[in-house]
C-alpha cells in the first residue's frame, strides 16, 4: 500500500437519485463544488476542524462527531456499505479509510468501476501520526493554516493532559467494553489499542491484559469477572441498546465486578477513544475524568 496517496483521479457523473438521510434527513445544501463521502469516521471529524466539510454529502454510519453530521445521508457501516447508498449520494470523491476499512468487496470493486475517485491515508497509530494526517488532510483541502492550528492546539491539550504534576495517586483499573455493529457482539477493548493508550495516559490501567490489537469476544464471565475492574466504560452503541442497568449487568462477567458492586459502569462515546484526532487531548482529560467518578451503587 502506498502511504497518503490517492489511489484513482478520474471523475465520473452519476445520475441517482437523492439517498436516505441517516433520521431521515436529505441533502439540504443544493449544488456542491464537489460531492465528498467519507466512509472514515476519523477522516469525517478532522474535515469538520478544519472547516473543509461545505462538500461532505454523506457518511458511512460510524461518522458520529461533530453532532451536525447526524444529519447527513448514510451509506451503511464502512465495512458493510449499500453499494445503492453510495451511488444514490453521486460522489465525486470518496474518503475511503484505506483497503482494510472499507466493504465488502464487491461494492468496493463496482464502485472501482465506475471510476469514482478514491483517496485515503494511513491509519494513524499515534500521535505523531495522526498530526501528520491533519496536515495532510489540510493540504489536501487547501487548509494549512488551520491545520497548523489543529496540531498546536492538540500538542498543548496532551502538555496539559500528561503534566507529571498533576499525575493521580491511585491507578484504577479499566475495563472497556464495546458493541461491534458489524458482527453484533460485545468485545473487551484490548490493553494494546488506542483506547488502552487513552486510559493510561489519564491515569488509570487496563483491568484485562491481552496481545490482541482489538479485543476479546464477551463470550465467558471468567475473563472479566477475574480482572475485577473498578470502572467499566461502555460504549455508547452498546451502551444505549440495552434497556438500563439490568441488561448491563447481564452481560458475561459484568455482575461480578466491582465496578458493577460499586455502580462505576459509565457511557462513553467511541468517538471519543477509538481513534487519535484534533480532540485526544481534551478525550483524555474525559477519560481522567470519568473513571475517578464515584458511582452509583443500589
Amino acid at each position: 500500500m502506498i502511504s497518503r496517496r490517492t489511489i484513482a483521479t478520474m471523475a465520473v457523473t452519476l445520475l441517482f437519485g437523492a439517498g436516505c438521510g441517516r433520521f431521515g434527513n436529505q441533502d439540504a445544501k443544493g449544488s456542491h463544488a464537489q460531492r465528498i463521502v467519507s466512509v472514515s469516521k476519523q477522516y469525517t471529524e478532522i474535515l469538520y476542524a478544519l472547516g473543509a466539510a461545505d462538500d461532505l454529502v454523506a457518511v458511512d454510519v460510524s461518522s458520529t462527531y461533530p453532532p451536525e453530521v447526524r444529519k447527513l445521508p448514510t451509506v451503511g457501516y464502512h465495512r458493510a456499505l449499500s453499494v445503492e447508498g453510495m451511488l444514490a449520494a453521486k460522489p465525486t470523491l470518496i474518503l475511503s479509510g484505506g483497503p482494510e476499512n472499507m466493504g465488502p468487496e464487491p461494492v468496493v470493486e463496482q464502485l472501482k468501476s465506475l471510476k469514482i475517485p478514491m483517496q485515503y491515508w494511513e491509519v494513524p497509530g499515534d500521535l505523531d501520526g495522526a498530526k501528520e494526517l491533519i496536515r495532510d488532510m489540510g493540504k489536501a483541502f487547501h487548509k494549512e493554516a488551520r491545520a497548523d492550528s489543529l496540531v498546536a492546539t492538540l500538542d498543548a491539550d496532551m502538555a496539559h493532559a500528561l503534566d507529571p504534576a498533576r499525575a493521580p495517586a491511585d491507578t484504577p483499573s479499566v475495563a472497556i467494553i464495546h458493541y461491534g455493529q458489524a458482527m453484533n457482539l460485545y468485545f473487551l477493548i484490548s490493553s494494546r489499542s488506542l483506547a488502552g493508550q487513552m486510559v493510561r495516559w489519564a491515569g488509570g490501567r487496563m483491568a484485562v491484559n491481552d496481545t490482541g490489537s482489538f479485543g476479546t469476544r464477551m463470550t465467558s464471565p471468567e475473563v472479566l469477572a477475574k480482572a475485577n475492574p473498578d470502572v467499566i466504560l461502555l460504549t455508547d452503541f452498546g451502551y444505549d441498546r440495552l434497556a438500563g442497568r439490568k441488561d448491563i449487568l447481564a452481560l458475561p462477567g459484568v455482575a461480578a465486578t466491582k465496578a458493577a458492586r460499586s455502580g462505576r459502569i459509565f457511557r462513553i462515546e467511541e468517538h471519543d477513544i477509538i481513534y487519535y484526532g484534533p480532540r485526544t487531548g481534551q478525550n483524555v482529560e474525559m477519560i481522567r475524568s470519568l473513571i475517578r467518578q464515584p458511582g452509583t451503587p443500589e
